[in-house]
């Protein structure tokens, strides 16, 4: 698990973990929170400094779509 510091304004956990994987989900955030007790309690946005726990991104486990093409 790889560990993050705050460096600016205005950032929340879920900005945060799209900045660090490119994707949102409240599953993630939902892990995060689990990994980093207490952090729920210092509000929506995170104050500078805030040492956070990112934890890996799930697998999916689902079969991918199928592919669909117009033309072939």
């Amino acid at each position: 698990m790889e560990t993050v510091t705050v460096r600016g304004e205005g950032i929340t956990l879920d900005l945060l973990l799209w900045r660090t994987y490119g994707v949102r989900g409240q599953q993630l955030v939902e892990e995060a929170l689990d990994a980093n007790p207490g952090l729920a309690g210092v509000g929506a946005v995170l104050p500078l400094g805030t040492v956070v726990r990112i934890p890996p991104l799930p697998v999916e486990t689902r079969a991918p779509a199928p592919l669909i093409t117009l033309f072939g």
